[in-house]
């Protein structure tokens, strides 16, 4: 089976993706959702490439990006950029809840360009952890407590 990398999933409420390795084989990797970091889990590999049908499947990058931040914006809280512009999604929201409608075309197009933003943002601040550098912001999970 050839599989074109990186590939996304969802494995039951977490994202999942998959990766080639440098001898060709595959490595996968999972949400931590009280650190908001991809951990290591080769565990899943054959649940996400067998799976037929139920709480695993298939994504698309975007979707997995959307997921991903969907979660780190609920199980996260600290200070910065990164919480800013959750903090202005989460205004929407309540701002459509309210009036009792879904998020408008021009809305959930402004959520979709923040979520690629701070997943990027989290990207480069787990990057910079990894090289020993110290943080740039700091934060918390509901889960934690």
């Amino acid at each position: 089976m050839t599989i074109e990398t990186p590939a996304y999933f969802r494995h039951h409420d977490s994202p999942y993706r998959l990766d080639k390795t440098a001898d060709g084989g595959l490595a996968g990797s999972i949400l931590d959702w009280r650190t908001g970091r991809f951990v290591e889990d080769n565990t899943k590999i054959d649940d996400v490439l067998f799976a037929q049908a139920g709480d695993i499947g298939p994504l698309t990058e975007q979707e997995f990006v959307i997921r991903t931040e969907d979660l780190r914006r609920e199980y996260l809280r600290g200070d910065g950029p990164i919480f800013a512009l959750y903090d202005t999604i989460s205004a929407m929201h309540s701002v459509a809840r309210e009036q009792g409608r879904p998020l408008s075309r021009e809305e959930a197009a402004l959520k979709v360009s923040l979520y690629r933003r701070t997943f990027r943002m989290w990207d480069d601040e787990f990057a910079r952890l990894d090289a020993g550098q110290p943080p740039t912001f700091g934060y918390t999970s509901t889960l934690a407590q």
